[in-house]
């Protein structure tokens, strides 16, 4: 296995969005593929995937607002605001014919963007997505569902996440197979790195629909959900094993309610499997992208 790097060697580029600076890693020419994180990540979570795939087309990473290098400006970091945000940098750039690579709460915001702007988007790729509402705790794996639970408790969950920086100190690292080095935890921390600037991370957890609540999540998902298995769009699910957010029995359903989809084993991997196989990742969207 190649071990990756924990360099981030990309030119730094900043975009205007409603006042606030929303920073983007930009390489390639073509059509663009526009690399979407989650929470707790940034931009710098595709760092070893980007390059197998720069020769291809225009690799577009930005840092959501308020994470990685972007601004934070004084908002809620509601998914509605991170929509708001997204939507604009996407039309000030001009983003045409877009194919989306996602992740976690990127996938919530690629899949949300696509199912309104399906003629804006030639192929959706994704891992480790968040596909559905989950109907209820039963469904995390036992390993996390407690820590989940007190996250969701609001006082508890913001002295566990804004004052103890519990996310990136135990969720991110505990969700990878091998150990991540110092310099890779400080680029993931560097973003984070006093109270007041986590809060996305806990608005992020608390916008999670789990059994029916949020109610305005949960219509979100079903709605983004009925359009997936409905649009013939080209897709590719890479997906580990075990997986945590896409686990056995959702790979399943994914190949068996969605049209045109590709799926690729990218081997063992807990949730951020950009960290343990990404130039597993890197050769099957190159593959995948050249046949579209």
């Amino acid at each position: 296995m190649v071990t990756p790097s924990a360099d981030f060697p990309f030119p730094s580029h900043s975009q205007s969005v409603f006042g606030a600076k929303m920073h983007y890693i930009d390489e390639g020419t073509g059509d663009p593929i526009l690399f979407l994180h989650g929470n707790p990540t940034s931009s710098y979570l595709w760092r070893n995937i980007l390059p197998t795939l720069s020769h291809l087309g225009r690799c577009i990473a930005p840092d959501l607002i308020g994470m990685g290098r972007s601004e934070k400006p004084d908002i809620a970091y509601h998914f509605f605001d991170h929509v708001h945000y997204l939507e604009e940098f996407i039309q000030t750039l001009g983003l045409q014919n877009i194919t989306l690579v996602l992740h976690d709460w990127g996938s919530a915001l690629g899949f949300h963007y696509a199912s309104r702007h399906a003629s804006n988007i030639k192929g959706i790729a994704f891992m480790e997505a968040l596909l559905m509402p989950l109907p209820g705790w039963e469904v995390f794996p036992d390993s996390v569902r407690a820590l989940f639970q007190e996250f969701r408790t609001r006082e508890t969950g913001r002295e566990l996440i804004i004052d103890q920086n519990a996310f990136i100190e135990q969720v991110l690292p505990h969700s990878i197979l091998r150990p991540l080095t110092d310099a890779e935890m400080a680029w993931y921390r560097e973003p984070f790195v006093n109270p007041a600037s986590r809060e996305p991370i806990w608005r992020w957890v608390n916008n999670l629909p789990i059994a029916g609540s949020p109610v305005e999540m949960v219509e979100v998902m079903e709605a983004y959900n009925h359009w997936l298995q409905a649009t013939d769009l080209p897709k590719l699910l890479c997906y580990a094993t075990p997986g945590v957010v896409l686990p056995t029995p959702l790979v399943d359903w994914c190949q068996h309610h969605l049209k045109n989809l590709t799926t690729k084993d990218v081997g063992p991997g807990l949730h951020y499997i950009q960290e343990d196989s990404p130039h597993l990742i890197g050769s099957a969207l190159a593959q995948w992208y050249a046949a579209l």
